[in-house]
């Protein structure tokens, strides 16, 4: 069942971009700090999260 639709997708996915970004650009160890980007591209580009099933949240139109 997709929980993450429109404005929340949209967000998700170009944060997600602009976190990983900083993966390329950062030195040494500071690169994980672009992998924070991969839940975000994920759950935007799945349409699925499960914080927000667990907090019973649903911003999909569609059923």
């Amino acid at each position: 069942m997709k929980n993450v639709g429109g404005a929340d997708r949209a967000v998700r996915i170009i944060l997600g971009i602009g976190l990983l970004s900083l993966f390329f650009i950062l030195p040494d160890y500071w690169k994980l700090s672009g992998l924070i980007a991969l839940p975000l591209l994920i759950t935007g580009l799945a349409q699925k999260c499960a914080i927000n099933t667990l907090l019973g949240r649903n911003t999909c139109s569609i059923r």
